[in-house]
């Protein structure tokens, strides 16, 4: 059987980096096939190319044995090949139907897509109403929205990135029922996922990219995730550890917290009530908009609540703003990192200098100190890693994973004594990951407490000593970590309240 998708010799430079290098695999019909690779190894750069979205500079691509060199994304959905980004193209006010609609060539009246939409949503298991209201529908819902959109195309190649971060594992279990079925039809898949358990259980096939190269393919099936993992960052792959370190007394107390939503589309938070100690990691897991950001803001400062619902080492500190926080040990990172966390156009030293002014002493009498701000961002960029040319690089110029790494570790290496943080490893490739990881229980090794608000249930269940699920805005009793099952995980993100016996 010849492949559906044959890519030869893709190659797509940048002025300072060779993004894909001589690139070259085969996609056969009805084949889930997984696309691996740590930060900057050349993935998007890759799919892009086979989506429309960038033009290679040499190599060629056939597509059904024809030449395929797509100028556009139009050209692509035309010829057969559909995308699932990973972050959502929706608009929160339009209906579903409004939505799918809006990602067509010709889209018919809207009631003949709303038949569309319900036959084709029943169909794969993955039923949507399509008069709903987009803002009212959560994260998996808008996921569905997404695949049923590219699934209206017929399309023979699925390209889908980082499907599974904003699901709970029931909604995975049903995700991967719906692309073997596609599978079984025909449809090829193109799957690209930091969690490689998944790729073990979804996939057949997985290349694996490193510095912009084609290094291995294997058989996820019977090739473990270690080593997978070692074939993308080319060395042994460090497996965090928690060092030795007792558990102080309480920093963070938060009692009946309540907020009302930010905006029409936002979730209210409702009586949250928790305790962090001094050495401690709580580890909050909740599907994606049920609260997240909202926690983050009331948190950091950013939105302020009533006096006497939250206690920062017995002082109140409802109503103090995100400064004063800080001064007093209280460090954010939220989940947005471009543009929430970093500011795009700013250089890093800039960006260090924004958040670390207060606590690494950055101005003197009024006037700012920049030779000990780019110190700072140094020091942030050798101790985490980050690959850029130096700290006078804008923001925007690093990776995403590469970004992430930076913004963690600016407000690490400003010695917290408590971090909240959203979403630490977002998006960011094995190795990074479990750097970020390691530098969150060293922390705690050394005093602090950290509130870990996180999407990826492993990583929670790797690092946190207590976990607790937020859903619709309300935050479940905090258990012990240690000894929760997947199915009882699911459970909580889902709002079930059947952990009575597991409480601490």
């Amino acid at each position: 059987m010849s492949a559906l998708l044959k890519i030869d010799g893709l190659t797509k430079a940048y002025p300072a980096v060779i993004a894909n290098n001589n690139i070259s695999f085969d996609i056969q019909q009805g084949e889930i096939h997984a696309l691996l690779g740590e930060n900057g190894a050349g993935k998007s750069t890759l799919v892009k190319a086979i989506y429309g979205l960038v033009k290679p500079d040499t190599g060629i691509m056939h597509l059904n044995d024809a030449p395929f060199a797509p100028a556009e994304p139009r050209v692509a959905r035309s010829a057969g090949v559909a995308m699932v980004f990973q972050h959502f193209s929706l608009f929160d006010a339009l209906s579903v139907a409004e939505n799918i609609a809006l990602g067509m060539e010709r889209p018919p009246p809207q009631h003949k897509i709303a038949q569309q939409v319900r036959v084709v949503s029943n169909r794969y298991g993955l039923p949507l109403d399509p008069d709903r209201i987009v803002g009212d529908l959560s994260a998996g819902e808008r996921q569905r929205v997404e695949i049923i959109r590219c699934l209206l195309q017929d399309p023979k190649l699925l390209i889908m990135d980082e499907p599974t971060s904003v699901l709970t594992p029931q909604e995975v279990g049903i995700l991967f029922k719906t692309l073997r079925k596609l599978s079984q039809e025909g449809t090829a898949i193109l799957y690209i996922s930091h969690k490689l358990e998944e790729i073990r259980e979804l996939c057949e096939t997985a290349t694996i990219l490193r510095g912009g190269e084609v290094v291995a393919t294997c058989d996820p099936r019977t090739t473990s995730a270690g080593e997978m993992a070692e074939m993308m960052v080319g060395r042994v792959l460090h497996v965090p550890e928690r060092a030795a370190g007792d558990v102080g007394p309480v920093v963070l107390s938060l009692k009946n917290m309540s907020a009302p939503a930010p905006n029409a589309f936002g979730t209210a938070l409702s009586d949250i009530t928790f305790d962090v100690k001094a050495g401690e990691i709580l580890g909050i897991g909740g599907v994606a908009g049920n609260g997240q950001d909202e926690l983050v803001a009331a948190l950091s400062g950013e939105v302020t609540v009533p006096a006497g619902m939250i206690q920062l080492k017995h002082d109140d500190i409802g109503r103090l703003g995100v400064n004063a926080r800080r001064k007093m040990g209280l460090l954010a990172a939220p989940e947005e990192r471009m543009g929430h966390a970093a500011a795009p156009d700013m250089s890093l030293t800039e960006n260090a200098l924004m958040t670390g002014l207060a606590r690494k002493r950055l101005s003197h009498r009024g006037f700012l100190r920049w030779p000990a701000a780019r110190a700072f961002a140094k020091d942030v960029i050798q101790a985490f890693d980050v690959r850029t040319p130096g700290p006078a690089n804008m923001a925007r110029s690093l990776s995403g994973g590469n970004l992430q790494k930076f913004v963690i570790g600016r407000e690490i290496l400003q010695a917290p004594d408590v971090f909240v943080v959203n979403q630490p490893t977002w998006g960011v490739d094995a190795s990074a990951a479990a750097a970020i990881r390691q530098a969150l229980l060293d922390l705690t090794a050394k005093g602090a407490a950290v509130v870990c608000i996180s999407q990826d249930l492993d990583e929670l269940m790797e690092i946190s000593d207590r976990f607790c699920a937020l859903n619709g805005g309300q935050l479940s009793e905090p258990v012990a970590a240690q000894g929760l099952s997947v199915e009882q995980i699911g459970l909580m993100l889902g709002g079930a309240q059947q952990m009575d016996d597991a409480h601490v």
